[in-house]
């Protein structure tokens, strides 16, 4: 009887790789199940909880789940919290713009002009601002930008100023406080895409007469879109959900949307209302992400 052939009754064997395999596929679908328990537990119950409540009402200091529109009535027609709203999102796109400015030529150097030698120790430099506390990072540019800062009293003291310029408690210094930040960040997830581009791109186009300008324009940046577009979208969702840099460096001239939610609770403590104004940030970094989600592939990084 050959190899290839069974005698009669018996029993056919399972290969190998069959048997190997299954166990493999039994502790992967173990391994999956914590992470999908801790999103489920941690993010989608809450964000359950919270647009019920902001379905609530508030009377005489008790809640009630009356099931109604009321609190979006209310912000609508209150200006001051629309003005929060508008305040978020220009401070945002700015801050989200201005860090693609400046982010995309060090990107571009550190990828194409940086031997691979010094790369590494460049890379360093980019992530030393993620080594830093948030809070003392804020606090640390008001000893720069304030009245009498270090960049107040140097102008002042090589005689190009006479007064300080009022820079700190502004949207000015709420912008350059995540400018700081985020450049970085986008620096990081820009320059992780053009690494990967394939450099016979770059020489076909050279080959064929395209300028340097040209091949940066018309084949190494809609390459770099991806690494562009997922650094631009964590920059939106977290500067117009943070409240430490606009508190700090803001102060109180101009309130944004986190801040409001925040007063919204230890002020008046009316929890519906805070949570139909976070279902409404939800709600605006939603509508973002679909209008941008086929620039973000996440394999290109």
């Amino acid at each position: 009887m050959t190899a290839g052939t069974m005698s009669a009754g018996q029993a056919p064997q399972t290969p190998l790789y069959a048997r190997v395999s299954e166990p493999r596929v039994q502790i992967a679908r173990w391994i999956v199940w914590p992470p999908v328990l801790f999103t489920i537990l941690f993010f989608v119950v809450p964000l359950v909880v919270m647009a019920c409540v902001s379905l609530w009402s508030r009377k005489h200091g008790v809640y009630g789940p009356d099931w109604s529109l009321i609190n979006y009535d209310k912000f609508f027609a209150r200006k001051y919290l629309r003005a929060a709203l508008v305040n978020s999102f220009e401070v945002t796109l700015l801050t989200t713009a201005i860090s693609v400015l400046l982010a995309y030529p060090l990107a571009y150097v550190l990828a194409f002009k940086v031997s691979t030698r010094w790369q590494r120790l460049l890379l360093l430099f980019a992530v030393l601002p993620f080594w830093t506390s948030y809070v003392v990072r804020s606090y640390s540019w008001l000893l720069v930008i304030s009245d009498h800062g270090i960049l107040n009293d140097a102008l002042i003291g090589v005689g190009v100023l006479t007064t300080p310029i009022k820079i700190a408690y502004s949207r000015a210094a709420t912008v350059l406080g995540f400018v700081h930040f985020f450049t970085m960040l986008l620096t990081l997830t820009i320059y992780s895409n053009l690494i990967q581009i394939n450099p016979s791109h770059l020489k076909a186009a050279q080959d064929l007469g395209a300028s340097g300008l040209k091949v940066l324009w018309y084949v190494t940046l809609p390459l770099s879109l991806p690494g562009i577009a997922v650094g631009a979208f964590l920059t939106f969702v977290i500067t117009i959900g943070d409240y430490i840099t606009p508190q700090i460096l803001g102060g109180n001239t101009e309130v944004l949307m986190p801040q409001a939610i925040i007063l919204q609770i230890s002020r008046t403590a009316d929890l519906p209302m805070a949570s139909m104004m976070s279902m409404l940030l939800m709600v605006c970094v939603l509508l973002v992400y679909f209008s941008i989600q086929r620039y973000l592939k996440m394999d290109r990084l």
